[in-house]
């Protein structure tokens, strides 16, 4: 054994475990899935701070309580993060990556992403219908109307921007801040999938309840959302690179255009939200075999953090005295 274990190394290899036990094991049991756990808060919290069906909101009122609650579920799971880094403080360097990588991994899903957008695929091979209802697991849209060129937009429009949300951001905010950092960003875009909507969902008004959540999510993927719709563009050889910022401020959300206007770029297909946006207007519909070349270039961007976490632990392994 080695007597020195070079400082910082282990947060790169926690990442190439967490991807391994991704890859190998998916999802753990929801039961001992953290962001289950944030989401149970954010229900039970949500409840009370979002003004119900019928109840006149009140703004100020509401924003508080929103702020609040998501303040302390922050802080919260922020906390638990820090007790249980501080915990390992007295292990062993290869102790440390492997439990690090192993509590990182709920905080970013990769397999599961790839699994639903096939599925949607696949569904939609056996009707519009089956395709509909696969593809309204995966996103919060009406699928009710339409059609299978919509259907196969929205599922690679779904694996772009969550390419984002679940994979890149949550290691962006590991290696900036390790594991308390991943935390902080896997709760906040979980506030803001649940609580971030403008006006009423779920019998509950959000309108400034989920105020907060919806711009502290839009802090916190601001620069990862744009690594991601860079990276999309140069590893799928993006003819219209130039024109990704342009595309990407057609969506109204500061931060998902970027992922979806570039993965639209790189295919050469039209994505957009009937009646809210297009993107890249001149592509052709998506087909069948544009979902699997989705797949496979955000593979590829899956691959590079894998191959960049192992070149920073390359590095600082040897540059130790």
């Amino acid at each position: 054994m080695l007597d020195v274990w070079p400082s910082g190394i282990a947060t790169p290899l926690a990442v190439l475990v967490a991807l391994a036990l991704d890859r190998a094991l998916g999802e753990p049991p929801a039961r001992w899935h953290p962001v289950v756990a944030m989401g149970h808060y954010l229900n039970f919290m949500g409840s009370r701070v979002a003004p119900a069906e019928g109840v006149e909101p009140q703004a100020a009122r509401d924003f508080v309580a929103g702020a609040v609650a998501w303040c302390f579920g922050a802080l919260l799971f922020v906390a638990l993060a820090i007790v249980l880094v501080d915990a390992m403080a007295g292990w062993n360097g290869w102790a440390q990556a492997l439990a690090l990588g192993l509590l990182l991994k709920p905080l970013m899903a990769w397999r599961m992403l790839c699994d639903e957008v096939r599925a949607v695929e696949s569904a939609l091979g056996e009707s519009l219908s089956a395709g509909r209802a696969r593809l309204a697991w995966l996103v919060s849209r009406d699928v009710s109307a339409l059609d299978a060129a919509q259907v196969r937009e929205s599922a690679i429009e779904s694996l772009a921007e969550n390419l984002n949300d679940s994979v890149v951001a949550p290691l962006f905010w590991f290696a900036i801040a390790g594991l308390p950092g991943a935390a902080l960003y896997r709760f906040a875009n979980t506030a803001d999938a649940m609580w971030g909507y403008r006006g009423e969902r779920g019998g509950r008004d959000w309108t400034w309840a989920g105020k907060w959540a919806a711009r502290a999510d839009d802090v916190l993927s601001w620069l990862p959302a744009r690594i991601t719709g860079v990276l999309l563009g140069v590893l799928g050889a993006a003819g219209g690179l130039h024109k990704l910022p342009a595309q990407a401020r057609r969506t109204p959300s500061p931060n998902s255009g970027w992922p979806m206007a570039a993965m639209a770029l790189a295919l050469d297909v039209r994505l957009g939200k009937p009646g809210v946006y297009e993107l890249h207007g001149a592509g052709r519909s998506p087909q069948a075999v544009d979902t699997a070349q989705a797949l496979q270039l955000a593979g590829r961007v899956v691959a590079l953090l894998g191959a960049a976490a192992l070149l920073w632990a390359v590095l600082a392994w040897r540059i130790t005295p």
